[in-house]
């Protein structure tokens, strides 16, 4: 198996073993439904103003950044929340427990399932992956990973020096949601730059490599039960298609070899494609608290 899963990738008949074992609906089943999410996320911002103004409640109010459920349950960015503290200004306690709310969440179901499940950029940017695989554009040299590490560190510095959160002027997630939302396109030249950087530069440049919100995420995900799984790495035909769909593929290989099956690496975005394309059914979806306590019964 070594020497196999060293080969390069391919794109040649990708998926097809998964669309002709499991039908079209399973081999797409987590695209879609991770398409699903980001939609229903972004309608209930866009709807919600008119069921306010029909019935009086709001079902979700703001943006990304910081909004309120039913008008009542605060949550907010934990990143936008941390550049407020860090500017020397105590932001309302509404905006404090917001953040706590969104991380205790992503601590459970997984930090790096809000890159996957809920940001509107991933669109984009699974966009760009699935053009160069259409276009069968060479694989290019990645960054470092751990790049995106150094950028949450600039971005958490930059209001301690400058006392604003400089980072949400820039910030392609809220400048989506502006420009779709209240036809405000000044900052779209950004999602534009991710885009092209996606496609001609480097693959998955963004996500895997730069975004310092997937950062901070990723961080807080360590700890979450829920995790991808290789239960059956035995019956892997070594076909690469799931290093092919993977944005973070790095954190595939110790599964699939190593004596551990399960992804620990917090950089997998729990996105659910590798369930999706693999015939042989080699992951899944495991709690391991659960199934720890199942091993010691």
């Amino acid at each position: 198996m070594s020497q196999t899963l060293k080969q390069k990738p391919t794109t040649h008949g990708f998926a097809k073993a998964a669309i002709k074992e499991l039908g079209w609906w399973r081999a797409h089943k987590f695209l879609f439904l991770r398409r699903l999410s980001q939609v229903c996320v972004f309608a209930l911002f866009a709807i919600s103003p008119f069921i306010a103004s029909w019935a009086g409640v709001w079902l979700l109010k703001g943006n990304l950044s910081a909004s309120e459920l039913f008008g009542v349950v605060p949550l907010s960015d934990p990143l936008a929340t941390l550049q407020v503290l860090m500017t020397g200004h105590l932001p309302e306690l509404s905006l404090i427990l917001g953040a706590v709310i969104i991380v205790l969440l992503y601590a459970v179901l997984g930090g790096r399932v809000f890159c996957s499940w809920v940001c509107p950029v991933n669109m984009v940017t699974d966009l760009a992956s699935w053009l160069r695989r259409k276009m069968n554009l060479p694989r290019t040299a990645e960054m470092p990973r751990n790049l995106r590490y150094y950028l949450l560190a600039l971005v958490l510095i930059l209001p301690v020096l400058t006392g604003m959160t400089v980072w949400e002027w820039l910030n392609p997630v809220p400048i989506l949601y502006r420009a779709v939302l209240f036809g405000a396109g000044s900052g779209l030249w950004i999602l534009a730059a991710i885009f092209l950087l996606d496609l001609f530069i480097s693959e998955r440049a963004w996500c895997g490599h730069l975004c310092p919100t997937g950062a901070l995420f990723g961080l807080i995900g360590k700890v979450s039960p829920v995790k991808v799984s290789a239960v059956n790495a035995k019956d892997c035909d070594n076909c690469m298609d799931c290093f092919v769909v993977c944005p973070e593929r790095q954190v595939l290989k110790p599964a699939l070899k190593g004596k551990q099956p399960m992804i620990t690496d917090s950089d997998c975005t729990q996105c659910g494609r590798c369930i999706d394309v693999c015939a042989q059914r080699v992951f899944q979806y495991q709690n391991r608290i659960a199934l720890k306590a199942e091993n010691n019964q």
